[in-house]
């Protein structure tokens, strides 16, 4: 096994400062990395002063000048632009070849590697936002000419947002990104229809919405209390025979809620798939 890096020594670029970049900054520094050796490529003035007032880091608008003597860089820019991103770097990465993980949805590691060129270690990943609060879920991959080391540094730089695990294949980022990328929506927007409805049969709008948002965190954070969560089992365990929790999930049942959820996954996944086509691939 790798040996694990010490964080408060390791020079790492971001290169994008939005809420990805945030959470990473903070989760980093949280685990006790330096913000002294973190700099941030950002174009927008107004980000870059908040980044550095919120974290102490060093800002740029040159993407180049960030990356000079990072060990690890993280593209956090949106699909659209990674290309046009990338090429401008890839003089400087082959030159210091350090390792590069990919936030970015539907872009394909081949497509980076393209970009690039040889011999630079790419880890592609999808974080969520919680990882915002140091409560994210990241699924990563990497093909098979990345190495122990940069796999574990990889792992130990995600990680400092939360949960990060490692993929088989690189078509698994698109189920990840429907499942734990997207998933906080989903949530969410359950929440959001429970008050809805709630205030349709007559509760008190502000009331509503106060608990079916506690009901939500409630929920994760009695998951998150365990070390090997079994929803089946947690979902039973509230679930009374004859009782009222029963009587809406036999109404989830008799709608097809399964089938709702899964398409919604699949719709997500083939959203991935598309993003891929559409931004990677670029000569």
């Amino acid at each position: 096994m790798a040996a694990m890096t010490d964080l408060s020594s390791l020079p790492l670029a971001l290169i994008g400062g939005g809420n990805m970049a945030r959470g990473l900054i903070g989760g980093l520094i949280a685990k006790g990395a330096s913000p002294a050796l973190i700099t941030v490529a950002e174009p927008d003035a107004a980000g870059r002063d908040a980044l550095h007032h919120s974290f102490g880091v060093t800002v740029t608008s040159d993407n180049a000048a960030a990356i000079r003597g990072a060990r690890v860089v993280v593209l956090a820019v949106k699909p659209q632009i990674m290309a046009q991103v990338v090429r401008a770097l890839a003089p400087a990465l082959l030159l210091s070849r350090p390792l590069v993980i990919s936030v970015a949805a539907g872009i394909r590691v081949g497509d980076l590697q393209g970009w690039i060129g040889a011999g630079v270690p790419v880890v592609r990943c999808m974080p969520n936002r919680p990882a915002l609060i140091g409560a994210g879920a990241t699924g990563l991959y990497a093909d098979a000419g990345v190495g122990a080391a940069a796999r574990a540094l990889a792992l130990q730089v995600l990680a400092s947002t939360g949960l990060a695990v490692w993929v088989q294949r690189e078509s698994d980022i698109d189920l990840v990104t429907a499942l734990s990328g997207s998933g906080p929506a989903y949530f969410f927007r359950l929440a959001e229809l429970m008050a809805e409805a709630a205030i349709a049969q007559g509760l008190d709008a502000t009331v509503a919405r106060q608990l079916a948002a506690q009901t939500l965190a409630g929920a994760g954070q009695l998951v998150a209390a365990e070390a090997a969560p079994d929803l089946a089992r947690m979902r039973a365990e509230v679930t009374s025979r004859g009782g009222t929790t029963e009587a809406a999930l036999q109404c989830f049942s008799t709608l097809a809620f399964d089938s709702i959820v899964a398409a919604a996954m699949r719709a997500a996944a083939l959203r991935s798939h598309e993003l891929a086509e559409q931004f990677g691939n670029q000569q």
